[in-house]
């Protein structure tokens, strides 16, 4: 099938002034060219993730290097068969990455040192570094580099309290993060900096960028990437390497496909082998299944 569609990954750090205002206006640009997808925009700078057809995302691209604050604005760029979004959302925030932190941080400034893939997956090699993945925890389940630690929290603004908790008599190590794109990873090196640690590195344009590089060929990457729209996971190590790393919620099978438990008042995101989808119903559990039930009446 013919792929005339394109999704598009992009974040830049840079000051916006009347960043609302920005807000509407850039709004009103994506719903007249067409394109779907998840845009953020805040006083410290913009976060999306577009999809649409390489007629629409060119015409995107060329407006916002035409802008003078994102002349440089780098793109990620995936081909697709159709829109990766249902609908568009443009919308304002306080924090681009929401971190609450106690002090005010410029990621682009105060970030740690950026390692191209190829530099990235050297580091890999080392026994003395610590990998930090900087992502949730369903997307670190889903699939991660090789050896990297998992935090095991729910929100990215749990992170410093993790750091002082677990990593502070390794402040002398270097540390590798990651991230899907490399915002939160911009930021997060940023606070462990902050908070004493000498050698810190971030993988330069994420996850997303290390699969895409011709040379590493995603290598050392272990089962699928989370992704924020219709896809779900994709694949990050292109070699015969490549994993499974993700399990069945249910049955512990390799899988890696994510379902939305069927209950309203739940919707967990879960892992879930196609067998169990069926035979669970989509629920994530026995107790959402008998919730429905009573729900509808079904269980008195």
């Amino acid at each position: 099938m013919t792929k005339d569609y394109r999704i598009l990954l992009f974040y830049k750090y840079v000051p916006i002034a009347d960043a609302e205002a920005f807000t509407a206006e850039h709004l009103q640009f994506c719903k007249e060219l067409g394109i779907k997808g998840r845009i953020l925009i805040a006083e410290e700078g913009i976060n999306g993730t577009l999809s649409g057809t390489i007629e629409q995302t060119n015409s995107y691209m060329e407006a916002m290097h035409a802008h003078p604050l994102f002349t440089d604005l780098l793109f990620k760029i995936d081909e697709s068969e159709g829109h990766a979004f249902k609908k568009l959302f443009v919308r304002h925030k306080k924090e681009l990455v929401t971190l609450r932190y106690d002090k005010k941080l410029n990621p682009h400034v105060d970030g740690g040192e950026r390692l191209k893939p190829k530099e990235f997956h050297e580091y890999l090699q080392r026994d003395d570094v610590l990998i930090l993945d900087g992502r949730s925890n369903y997307e670190y389940d889903l699939g991660h580099f090789r050896n990297a630690i998992k935090p095991d929290l729910e929100t990215f603004r749990e992170f410093p309290d993790w750091i002082r908790n677990n990593l502070a008599e390794h402040k002398d190590k270097p540390v590798l993060t990651y991230c899907t794109g490399g915002i939160r990873c911009e930021m997060l090196t940023a606070v462990l900096k902050n908070e004493g640690f000498k050698n810190v590195f971030q993988l330069d344009g994420g996850i997303v960028t290390y699969g895409q590089d011709p040379e590493v060929q995603g290598k050392g990457f272990d089962g699928n990437c989370y992704v924020f729209d219709e896809r779900v996971s994709v694949r990050i190590n292109q070699t015969d390497e490549h994993v499974l790393v993700g399990k069945c919620h249910h049955c512990g099978t390799p899988t890696d496909r994510y379902v939305n438990c069927t209950d309203d008042t739940c919707h967990l995101q879960h892992l879930s082998c196609e067998p169990c989808e069926s035979e669970k119903k989509g629920y994530c559990s026995s107790e959402c299944e008998e919730h429905d039930l009573v729900a509808s009446g079904s269980v008195l």
